[in-house]
């Protein structure tokens, strides 16, 4: 009987054509080069962010700035130059996944953080790469003379300065007002960060805005925080450096420094010295650690 509904067979009842046999062949294996790569993908070990101390290697984080440099006018007489931690830098090397500026009041690592966003792109006031608000909030020109080592290109970015937060939501507010550009705040929880404290809203932009691939940059985050919710800001940023980011900070937190194997540089009355903190343990309710300056 003359067979019509199968591929390959003639209308005369013949054999199938040679070309016919190669396509079912090649249509077989393919579809059996698929199923077996599904079943290697499903056999596959999901991969998994350590917990914080679980590690054994720190994570490598995306190193998208490897370094700073810095070429001093001629004259060092006007602020920031000034300032001897500023005055003596010439070169940092930052760490692919954290680093941390730490120091007094007045020696120079906010206003070197700033320089540093402003180089890579970032607006003065803080936000995202595209800049929020008017450029209007520059405190120095130091970014005129900083270079930056870039390893690589991140795909996002943020700026927090705690003084200026209040203005970077007012922008948003005013961008959701626009009639093409309103985004009802789900990237930040679905609620105004006006509408939310200070503490709250810094922790809905790290739990809803910062999802990784991202160089990331704050000023004195721990602000409005307190000490149980800098604990849990030190998981939020873990989270970012298995996401591919990188995060410098600038801080007096000693919760926030006790991130493991990131590197510290402190600012002091007459250089910028690399320090590192080895972690002992962390718990909900505390965190002790030990200063070890040899590294």
């Amino acid at each position: 009987m003359l067979k019509v509904d199968e591929i390959g067979e003639s209308p005369t009842g013949r054999a199938p054509h040679a070309r016919t046999v190669g396509l079912r062949r090649a249509l077989s294996a393919a579809i059996g080069a698929r199923k077996t790569r599904a079943m290697k993908k499903s056999a596959r070990p999901r991969r998994t962010i350590p917990r914080i101390g679980e590690a054994r290697a720190p994570l490598p984080g995306a190193g998208f700035i490897r370094s700073i440099s810095l070429e001093l006018p001629e004259t060092t007489d006007e602020y920031p130059f000034n300032v001897p931690a500023i005055r003596a830098l010439t070169k940092i090397e930052l760490h692919p996944a954290i680093t941390f500026f730490i120091g007094e009041n007045g020696t120079g690592k906010s206003t070197l953080l700033e320089a540093i966003a402003r180089t890579a792109g970032f607006d003065a006031q803080g936000g995202w790469k595209r800049g929020t608000s008017q450029d209007v909030g520059a405190t120095s020109a130091l970014h005129h003379h900083l270079t930056i080592a870039r390893g690589g290109y991140p795909g996002d970015g943020w700026f927090l300065r705690a003084e200026s937060f209040y203005n970077v939501a007012t922008a948003l507010e005013e961008l959701d007002r626009e009639p093409f550009c309103s985004h009802g705040f789900s990237a930040y929880g679905g609620k105004s960060l006006h509408e939310q404290s200070h503490g709250e809203a810094f922790l809905s932009l790290l739990n809803h805005r910062l999802s990784g691939d991202g160089l990331y940059l704050f000023d004195e985050p721990e602000a409005a925080l307190s000490p149980q919710r800098q604990l849990a800001v030190i998981a939020l940023l873990h989270r970012l450096v298995g996401h591919h980011s990188q995060l410098i900070i600038a801080t007096h937190s000693p919760i926030l420094m006790a991130y493991p194997h990131a590197r510290i540089y402190e600012f002091g009355l007459t250089a910028c010295a690399k320090s590192r903190i080895r972690t002992r343990s962390i718990s909900t309710s505390r965190a002790t650690f030990s200063w070890d300056t040899r590294g």
